[in-house]
């Protein structure tokens, strides 16, 4: 055991050595491709510690439900892996959480690494002398643990969607937004106005959508505080996605308050709005993500809506694909406009 221990603390660091970043591509192109379903973390732990008090946070914080879903979904679905079992099957899985509890352990920390064994990999390791500082840590870190684990997730979305973009959506986009997300391979035009675009994906029982739409700024309103932008949304949503029946249309549903999150990504300020939306007049609904920003001009509200219809299934990972799609979207440079 103490042999296994040692190997994971070394592995959990193994890629502290600084290299080049030609030397990294080079490394990471050698690997073979991770493996496990996508919201999966392999968690490679002592029996007694994941029954134990390491365990439970590790579960309580990656297990949790999953917010704004219809049905409850956890967060991620959590394999744990005894360190006997940890072969070269499993050390290609795509989320690996290292949990190494050992008195050998010097210097305590969470370790960050990438593309260890496979790519594009996310590997987490948790080194501590003892239970006590092991889950102090992780409730530290848990912030940085669920987004490095996220980022990990929508990276592969996105890297996906460049390789395999739809590549005709992106000018029909510009045109409303000034900008475009990636639209992987499958996604097909559904609608446009000269301040709407409607995109979808829909295979058979599930449909998932991307709404961009752009209305003005009001001066002296706030653009963006909860009720504009629900309000400014409803209104075209209402507009522009009808139901299947006349007085029938999309709507943010009103039995559950929106979450309004204040961000940035790579350089872009916008608010998150997650919630549930249906269809008022009817019983169709589902979870759904925006971001909300302004243009560059400061002249319009652009609006970029995901949302997902799959009353057969669970909706967490197909949720998870469309709002990576979000986080994928670049100005236009002047030369594509």
């Amino acid at each position: 055991m103490k042999r296994i221990l040692t190997y994971l603390a070394m592995a959990a660091m193994a890629v502290l050595a600084i290299t080049s970043c030609n030397e990294e591509k080079k490394r990471k192109a050698l690997l073979p491709n991770i493996s496990g379903k996508a919201g999966e973390v392999v968690v490679v732990i002592d029996k007694g510690a994941w029954e134990g008090a390491i365990g439970t946070v590790i579960r309580d914080t990656l297990a949790a439900d999953c917010p704004f879903l219809p049905q409850r979904e956890p967060l991620y679905t959590l394999v744990d892996l005894a360190p006997s079992g940890f072969n070269s099957v499993f050390q290609v899985h795509r989320n690996l959480i290292l949990v190494n509890i050992s008195s050998s352990v010097t210097e305590p920390g969470v370790v960050y690494r990438q593309n260890v064994w496979a790519a594009p990999q996310c590997v987490i390791g948790i080194n501590a002398p003892d239970t006590e500082t092991a889950v102090a840590l992780f409730k530290e870190n848990s912030q940085k643990i669920k987004t490095t684990l996220e980022q990990a997730e929508r990276d592969r979305v996105i890297a996906n969607a460049k390789k395999y973009e739809e590549l005709a959506l992106a000018p029909v986009v510009t045109e409303v937004a000034g900008g475009s997300p990636h639209f992987p391979s499958g996604y097909k035009l559904r609608k446009k106005t000269s301040d709407f675009v409607w995109i979808a994906y829909s295979p058979q029982y599930v449909q998932q959508n991307i709404l961009v739409m752009k209305y003005p700024v009001v001066e002296g309103e706030d653009m963006m505080s909860r009720e504009s932008l629900i309000a400014n949304i409803n209104t075209e949503l209402e507009e522009n996605v009808p139901g299947s029946f006349e007085n029938t249309y999309m709507t943010i549903s009103p039995a559950v308050i929106p979450s309004v999150k204040y961000m940035k990504y790579k350089g872009l300020d916008f608010a998150e709005v997650r919630g549930l939306w249906d269809v008022h007049n009817d019983f169709m609904g589902g979870p759904f993500v925006a971001h909300a920003f302004y243009s560059k001009d400061g002249k319009d509200m652009i609006v970029i809506l995901a949302f997902v219809y799959a009353p057969r299934y669970d909706k967490r990972h197909y949720l998870r694909q469309v709002e990576s799609v979000l986080y994928s979207f670049e100005w236009a440079k002047e030369e594509d406009k």
